[in-house]
């Protein structure tokens, strides 16, 4: 389980991060000048427009793309290939499980490259289940699953992992509202109660203010960052009350104003 007691110490930085991808037709800047950094315990949520390359922001930290200049560093490590302190929950749950494995079989699989015994193992993936309401569950298949229960699936696996770090991108896109709303309660929940470090993107405005301690708001490509948003809502939250502060609503307002912003290219980078 994280480290809740070192909760505020720096944990991931990005700086100067740019990212140009050369083709045939020349080439094409995805990233302009991206710095930011979160400290540990932290649930930042990042968005854009679309086309911005949240997802190519996403493969860099993730050390799976590298970038043209710039750095990452985790926990005062730079990255240069896919961490094994971080866990990742895409949109595609189907695609990320496998499908001839029971949900404890996905759950667990992760953990047989960890010096683990089989005991612990077992305990670390009861709790994740038990964690993400999955506990009757363990014997079924994903095939046999809602989408719902399949992204709770992924993200249980992601807990199981005891990552320093966990990076969700969009991962409730594919789901209907209700469900969304049943997922974003569980992120709030383990990010609240087991001090996860959670880093989520997402195209959803008012999921993003829900969600996050800050909002990091990105400009249109070639992407910068526009705007880092401090949330200062209460902790505690629900879709009802929560929803319907009127803090809430200018929050969700000022973030959407950002972005139509950005879209119209009117916002100002800084000078460095």
């Amino acid at each position: 389980m994280p480290d809740t007691l070192s909760k505020g110490r720096p944990l991931l930085n990005v700086e100067h991060l740019r990212k140009v991808y050369e083709s045939s037709t020349g080439t094409v800047e995805a990233i302009g000048d991206i710095s930011f950094s979160m400290t540990s315990g932290e649930l930042v949520c990042i968005v854009g427009p679309s086309g911005c390359g949240k997802t190519t922001l996403l493969k860099c930290i993730a050390g799976l793309l590298r970038p043209t200049s710039g750095a990452i560093a985790l926990d005062g490590r730079a990255v240069t290939g896919p961490p094994p302190s971080m866990a990742l929950v895409f949109q595609e749950y189907g695609r990320s499980l496998y499908p001839w494995l029971t949900v404890r079989g996905n759950v667990e699989l992760p953990l047989k490259h960890k010096k683990l015994s089989a005991s612990e193992r077992t305990r670390l993936v009861d709790d994740a289940l038990a964690a993400v309401g999955l506990d009757h569950a363990t014997a079924s298949y994903p095939w046999q699953l809602s989408g719902g229960m399949q992204q709770r699936v992924a993200i249980a696996r992601a807990v199981a992992y005891q990552p320093e770090v966990l990076i969700m991108d969009e991962p409730f896109a594919a789901v209907d509202a209700q469900t969304r709303a049943d997922l974003e309660d569980l992120v709030r929940a383990l990010h609240r109660e087991r001090g996860m470090s959670i880093l989520f993107v997402t195209h959803d405005i008012d999921e993003s203010v829900y969600l996050g301690e800050r909002v990091v708001v990105l400009s249109k490509s070639p992407t910068w960052v526009q705007e880092d948003l401090a949330i200062d809502l209460a902790p505690e939250r629900d879709q009802i009350t929560t929803r319907a502060l009127p803090r809430f609503t200018e929050l969700r307002t000022h973030v959407y104003e950002q972005i139509q912003r950005a879209k119209r290219g009117e916002a100002v980078r800084p000078a460095a």
